[in-house]
């Protein structure tokens, strides 16, 4: 196992910078996901690592192994890197068993007979497709081709392994049970490893941290928990999970506590971890699960605000209602139990939690 560095990674089409002064360190044994929308960069980072793309600048280097330098004129081939590489595509030989799928790396590498049975016995039980080494590519689920698409990764032991959306082919119950699969295994590996999706989920339940990225840079970089607590800007708090943004206006501010101002007239209070200036605009932002829907004569209060919506719609999602209200002209989402009655709601949201992004801002990627 080894750690693995980028420093100041630049790819170019044309005029466009796909990826743009790029530096990540995923330290030995890390599980490191790459997130963001398409086109965001995240799938070139992963191919100029892989050496499948050869960057305009920046350097790379895994375990003190450079892969790639500008500056010094370095650009190891893939072959020679020792990357293992899981597409979103698992291109199993259709004509080669799953034991001679798994094999096909060790006999390009003129593995003995002997070390290449154990190697493969030892990561089909890795993976837990044993008892399926004899079958066709065509006679599996796309799970099972999935782990077998890993083990053939795995048999020839990389130093790091970069996986690009391996999931992502996958049904959405399948896709669930294959993420808990790849959680466990993550675990018993402990190898170095890159994860490339677009899935929320994925990032958030298999990260040790995350790396969301736009237009090509870093958008925030952190624990699974302190990009959805505590994103960085409107767009990491849009791209991760559900939040509704609402423009106010700074009416006060006493003691950490900022008094806003929304467009309609009612007004919230808020505690700023870094304070905005009185009279400022602001974006308040909270997640569907920090509000609720106020009790019979409830009114605000020193934990909260209560809050006056109208109710758009009411959808019922399976154990819960999604209820979209408008709020000072602003959409806004709630998650309840039980749905609401009438065309209007009062709701209660929480002095603590909320997060300020200065300026006005929708939210929007």
């Amino acid at each position: 196992m080894a750690d693995l560095k980028i420093e100041g990674l630049v790819r170019r089409f044309g005029t466009v910078r796909a990826v743009d002064d790029v530096s990540i360190h995923v330290a030995d044994g890390e599980f490191v996901t790459l997130l963001g929308p398409s086109g965001c960069g995240k799938s070139t980072t992963l191919a100029a690592v892989a050496g499948l793309d050869r960057p305009d600048g920046g350097r790379i280097t895994v375990g003190g192994k450079t892969y790639f330098d500008s500056a010094r004129g370095i650009y190891l081939p893939p072959e020679s890197r020792g990357c293992g590489l899981v597409f979103q595509s698992y291109a199993l030989w259709p004509h080669m068993t799953v034991a001679d799928n798994v094999a096909f790396p060790l006999t390009l590498r003129k593995v003995k007979t002997a070390d290449r049975k154990r190697r493969i016995a030892e990561v089909l039980a890795l993976v837990e497709m044993e008892p399926y080494a004899d079958r066709y590519p065509h006679m599996l689920s796309g799970g099972q081709q999935q782990r077998v698409a890993l083990a053939r990764t795995l048999v020839y032991q990389p130093s790091i392994l970069l996986l690009d959306e391996p999931l992502s082919n996958l049904d959405a119950k399948l896709r669930d049970r294959a993420r808990a699969w790849l959680a466990e295994l993550r675990t018993r590996l402990g190898l170095t490893t890159i994860y490339v999706t677009h899935d929320q989920i994925e990032a958030l339940s298999l990260s040790d941290r995350i790396v969301v990225m736009s237009a090509g840079r870093i958008a925030q970089l952190g624990s699974p928990q302190d990009i959805y607590e505590r994103p960085a800007d409107p767009f990491v708090a849009d791209f991760i999970g559900t939040t509704n943004f609402l423009p106010a206006k700074v009416a006060a501010l006493t003691g950490g506590v900022a008094t806003l101002e929304l467009a309609d007239g009612q007004r919230v209070e808020v505690t700023a971890d870094r304070p905005p200036v009185a009279g400022s605009r602001v974006t308040l932002a909270f997640r569907p699960e920090q509000m609720r829907a106020a009790t019979a004569g409830e009114a605000s209060g020193a934990e909260g605000s209560v809050i006056a919506t109208r109710v758009l719609s009411r959808s019922y999602i399976g154990g819960r209602w999604q209820v979209a209200l408008d709020l000072a002209d602003a959409p806004i989402r709630l998650e309840t139990e039980v749905p609401p009655t009438g065309d209007e709601l009062h709701l209660w949201l929480p002095r603590a939690g909320c997060i300020l992004f200065a300026g006005a801002s929708n939210g929007a990627a």
